[in-house]
Protein backbone atom coordinates (compact mmCIF):
# COMPACT_ATOMS: atom_id res chain seq x y z
CA UNK A 1 0.00 0.00 0.00
CA UNK A 2 1.31 3.45 -0.90
CA UNK A 3 1.59 6.05 1.81
CA UNK A 4 1.08 9.78 1.18
CA UNK A 5 1.84 12.70 3.46
CA UNK A 6 -0.59 15.57 2.94
CA UNK A 7 1.14 18.73 4.12
CA UNK A 8 -1.31 21.51 4.97
CA UNK A 9 -0.50 25.10 5.86
CA UNK A 10 -0.88 26.08 9.51
CA UNK A 11 -1.47 29.75 8.65
CA UNK A 12 -4.76 31.45 9.36
CA UNK A 13 -3.63 34.97 8.38
CA UNK A 14 -1.95 36.36 5.30
CA UNK A 15 -0.24 39.75 5.09
CA UNK A 16 -1.40 41.49 1.93
CA UNK A 17 0.50 43.86 -0.32
CA UNK A 18 -0.96 46.90 1.44
CA UNK A 19 0.20 45.63 4.83
CA UNK A 20 -3.24 44.58 6.05
CA UNK A 21 -4.00 41.06 7.23
CA UNK A 22 -6.47 38.74 5.57
CA UNK A 23 -8.04 35.65 7.17
CA UNK A 24 -7.06 32.53 5.30
CA UNK A 25 -6.61 28.77 5.61
CA UNK A 26 -6.80 25.66 3.47
CA UNK A 27 -9.37 25.37 0.69
CA UNK A 28 -11.97 22.79 1.72
CA UNK A 29 -12.44 21.12 -1.66
CA UNK A 30 -8.72 20.69 -2.20
CA UNK A 31 -8.25 18.75 1.03
CA UNK A 32 -11.55 16.87 0.99
CA UNK A 33 -11.62 15.83 -2.68
CA UNK A 34 -7.92 14.94 -2.76
CA UNK A 35 -8.04 12.93 0.46
CA UNK A 36 -11.17 11.11 -0.72
CA UNK A 37 -9.62 10.04 -4.04
CA UNK A 38 -6.43 8.83 -2.39
CA UNK A 39 -8.21 6.87 0.34
CA UNK A 40 -10.67 5.33 -2.15
CA UNK A 41 -7.67 3.91 -4.00
CA UNK A 42 -6.39 2.28 -0.81
CA UNK A 43 -3.65 4.81 -0.16
CA UNK A 44 -2.75 5.54 3.45
CA UNK A 45 -2.82 9.30 4.07
CA UNK A 46 -1.18 11.13 6.98
CA UNK A 47 -1.51 14.86 7.59
CA UNK A 48 1.27 17.17 8.77
CA UNK A 49 1.50 20.90 9.43
CA UNK A 50 4.27 23.23 10.59
CA UNK A 51 4.42 22.94 14.36
CA UNK A 52 1.65 20.31 14.40
CA UNK A 53 -0.85 23.20 14.49
CA UNK A 54 -4.42 22.27 13.62
CA UNK A 55 -5.03 23.75 10.16
CA UNK A 56 -7.81 26.27 9.62
CA UNK A 57 -10.32 25.89 6.82
CA UNK A 58 -10.82 29.07 4.79
CA UNK A 59 -14.40 30.18 5.44
CA UNK A 60 -14.69 31.36 1.83
CA UNK A 61 -14.24 27.78 0.64
CA UNK A 62 -17.47 26.74 2.32
CA UNK A 63 -19.95 29.30 1.05
CA UNK A 64 -21.10 31.32 -1.94
CA UNK A 65 -18.47 34.04 -1.39
CA UNK A 66 -15.93 31.51 -2.62
CA UNK A 67 -18.11 30.34 -5.47
CA UNK A 68 -19.08 27.16 -3.61
CA UNK A 69 -22.67 25.91 -3.76
CA UNK A 70 -24.54 25.01 -0.60
CA UNK A 71 -24.66 21.34 -1.55
CA UNK A 72 -20.95 21.19 -2.31
CA UNK A 73 -20.12 22.99 0.93
CA UNK A 74 -22.20 20.47 2.87
CA UNK A 75 -20.32 17.62 1.18
CA UNK A 76 -16.92 19.11 2.00
CA UNK A 77 -17.92 19.83 5.62
CA UNK A 78 -19.11 16.25 6.06
CA UNK A 79 -15.88 14.83 4.66
CA UNK A 80 -13.70 17.11 6.78
CA UNK A 81 -15.72 16.13 9.85
CA UNK A 82 -14.96 12.50 8.99
CA UNK A 83 -11.21 13.13 9.12
CA UNK A 84 -11.36 15.53 12.05
CA UNK A 85 -9.13 13.34 14.19
CA UNK A 86 -6.34 13.70 11.62
CA UNK A 87 -6.91 17.43 11.27
CA UNK A 88 -6.98 17.87 15.05
CA UNK A 89 -3.73 15.94 15.58
CA UNK A 90 -1.46 16.56 12.59
CA UNK A 91 2.11 15.37 12.57
CA UNK A 92 4.78 18.05 13.16
CA UNK A 93 6.38 18.80 9.81
CA UNK A 94 9.85 19.09 11.37
CA UNK A 95 9.70 15.46 12.54
CA UNK A 96 8.71 13.94 9.20
CA UNK A 97 11.03 11.29 7.76
CA UNK A 98 10.71 11.29 3.99
CA UNK A 99 11.53 7.59 3.83
CA UNK A 100 8.18 6.82 5.50
CA UNK A 101 6.25 8.14 2.49
CA UNK A 102 5.86 7.51 -1.22
CA UNK A 103 4.48 10.98 -1.99
CA UNK A 104 4.10 14.47 -0.59
CA UNK A 105 0.82 16.24 -1.39
CA UNK A 106 0.16 19.97 -0.95
CA UNK A 107 -3.40 21.32 -1.11
CA UNK A 108 -3.91 25.03 -1.39
CA UNK A 109 -5.95 27.95 -0.26
CA UNK A 110 -3.92 31.15 0.07
CA UNK A 111 -2.42 29.96 3.36
CA UNK A 112 0.69 28.21 1.91
CA UNK A 113 1.87 31.62 0.69
CA UNK A 114 2.16 32.65 4.35
CA UNK A 115 4.21 29.75 5.71
CA UNK A 116 4.98 26.79 3.44
CA UNK A 117 6.56 28.98 0.76
CA UNK A 118 9.53 29.66 3.03
CA UNK A 119 9.54 26.77 5.52
CA UNK A 120 13.10 25.46 5.96
CA UNK A 121 12.03 22.00 7.13
CA UNK A 122 9.83 21.66 4.08
CA UNK A 123 12.61 22.87 1.81
CA UNK A 124 14.86 20.09 3.07
CA UNK A 125 12.13 17.49 2.54
CA UNK A 126 11.49 18.68 -1.01
CA UNK A 127 15.17 18.65 -1.91
CA UNK A 128 15.42 15.11 -0.56
CA UNK A 129 12.30 14.12 -2.51
CA UNK A 130 13.63 15.62 -5.72
CA UNK A 131 16.91 13.77 -5.31
CA UNK A 132 15.12 10.46 -4.75
CA UNK A 133 12.00 8.80 -6.12
CA UNK A 134 9.27 10.41 -3.99
CA UNK A 135 6.27 11.79 -5.88
CA UNK A 136 5.61 15.49 -5.20
CA UNK A 137 2.07 16.73 -5.89
CA UNK A 138 0.81 20.26 -5.33
CA UNK A 139 -2.48 21.95 -6.06
CA UNK A 140 -3.48 25.58 -6.68
CA UNK A 141 -1.73 27.88 -4.14
CA UNK A 142 -0.25 24.72 -2.62
CA UNK A 143 2.31 24.96 -5.41
CA UNK A 144 3.78 27.88 -3.43
CA UNK A 145 5.23 25.23 -1.11
CA UNK A 146 7.73 24.35 -3.83
CA UNK A 147 9.30 27.79 -3.41
CA UNK A 148 10.77 26.64 -0.08
CA UNK A 149 13.20 24.36 -1.92
CA UNK A 150 16.46 25.98 -2.99
CA UNK A 151 19.78 24.71 -4.27
CA UNK A 152 23.09 25.32 -2.44
CA UNK A 153 23.77 28.33 -4.69
CA UNK A 154 20.36 29.86 -3.95
CA UNK A 155 18.59 28.71 -7.09
CA UNK A 156 15.14 27.17 -7.26
CA UNK A 157 15.18 23.38 -6.95
CA UNK A 158 12.31 23.06 -9.43
CA UNK A 159 13.72 25.45 -12.04
CA UNK A 160 13.32 23.99 -15.51
CA UNK A 161 10.46 21.73 -14.48
CA UNK A 162 7.04 21.80 -16.16
CA UNK A 163 4.27 22.70 -13.74
CA UNK A 164 1.09 24.68 -13.23
CA UNK A 165 -0.36 26.73 -10.38
CA UNK A 166 -3.19 29.10 -9.57
CA UNK A 167 -2.99 31.42 -12.55
CA UNK A 168 -2.35 35.15 -12.34
CA UNK A 169 -5.58 35.72 -14.25
CA UNK A 170 -7.49 33.63 -11.70
CA UNK A 171 -5.94 35.70 -8.90
CA UNK A 172 -7.18 38.82 -10.65
CA UNK A 173 -10.65 37.43 -11.37
CA UNK A 174 -11.48 35.63 -8.14
CA UNK A 175 -8.55 35.88 -5.76
CA UNK A 176 -6.83 38.74 -3.99
CA UNK A 177 -6.11 40.76 -7.11
CA UNK A 178 -3.33 43.33 -6.90
CA UNK A 179 -3.40 43.08 -3.10
CA UNK A 180 -1.95 39.58 -3.26
CA UNK A 181 1.47 39.30 -1.57
CA UNK A 182 2.75 37.89 -4.87
CA UNK A 183 1.36 36.44 -8.06
CA UNK A 184 2.31 32.78 -7.78
CA UNK A 185 2.43 32.01 -11.50
CA UNK A 186 4.71 34.99 -12.12
CA UNK A 187 7.08 34.15 -9.26
CA UNK A 188 7.40 30.54 -10.41
CA UNK A 189 8.30 31.77 -13.90
CA UNK A 190 10.81 34.24 -12.46
CA UNK A 191 12.43 31.42 -10.49
CA UNK A 192 12.90 29.42 -13.69
CA UNK A 193 9.97 26.99 -13.79
CA UNK A 194 8.11 26.37 -17.04
CA UNK A 195 4.54 27.21 -16.07
CA UNK A 196 1.65 25.95 -18.18
CA UNK A 197 -1.82 27.25 -17.31
CA UNK A 198 -5.17 26.42 -18.82
CA UNK A 199 -8.20 28.67 -19.15
CA UNK A 200 -9.23 30.28 -15.86
CA UNK A 201 -11.12 27.81 -13.63
CA UNK A 202 -10.51 24.89 -16.01
CA UNK A 203 -9.43 21.44 -14.84
CA UNK A 204 -5.72 21.60 -15.63
CA UNK A 205 -3.02 19.18 -14.42
CA UNK A 206 0.63 19.10 -15.49
CA UNK A 207 2.78 16.03 -14.92
CA UNK A 208 6.56 16.17 -15.23
CA UNK A 209 7.89 12.79 -14.14
CA UNK A 210 7.30 12.49 -10.40
CA UNK A 211 6.11 16.13 -10.15
CA UNK A 212 2.33 16.54 -10.36
CA UNK A 213 0.67 19.97 -10.19
CA UNK A 214 -2.93 21.17 -10.48
CA UNK A 215 -4.07 24.68 -11.34
CA UNK A 216 -7.04 25.41 -9.08
CA UNK A 217 -9.77 23.89 -6.88
CA UNK A 218 -11.51 22.57 -9.99
CA UNK A 219 -8.42 20.40 -10.56
CA UNK A 220 -8.52 18.72 -7.13
CA UNK A 221 -9.85 15.32 -8.17
CA UNK A 222 -7.76 15.20 -11.35
CA UNK A 223 -4.60 16.09 -9.42
CA UNK A 224 -5.17 13.30 -6.91
CA UNK A 225 -5.86 10.87 -9.74
CA UNK A 226 -2.65 11.92 -11.51
CA UNK A 227 -0.79 11.39 -8.22
CA UNK A 228 -2.09 7.82 -8.07
CA UNK A 229 -0.81 7.23 -11.60
CA UNK A 230 2.59 8.72 -10.74
CA UNK A 231 2.79 6.41 -7.73
CA UNK A 232 1.95 3.41 -9.91
CA UNK A 233 4.57 4.43 -12.50
CA UNK A 234 7.43 4.85 -10.02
Amino acid sequence: MSKVLMIISAADRLTLADGSTHPTGFWAEEVAASHKVLRAAGVEVDIATPGAVRPTVDALSLDARGGVSESDAAEYRAYLDGIDDQLSHPLPLADVRLGDYDALYFPGGHAPMADLAHDADLGRLLNEAEAGDTVVAALCHGVAALLSATTPDGGFTFAGRDLTSFADEEERQGGLGDNTPFYLESVLRERGATVETGAPWSTTVVVDGRLVTGQNPQSSTATAEATLKALADR
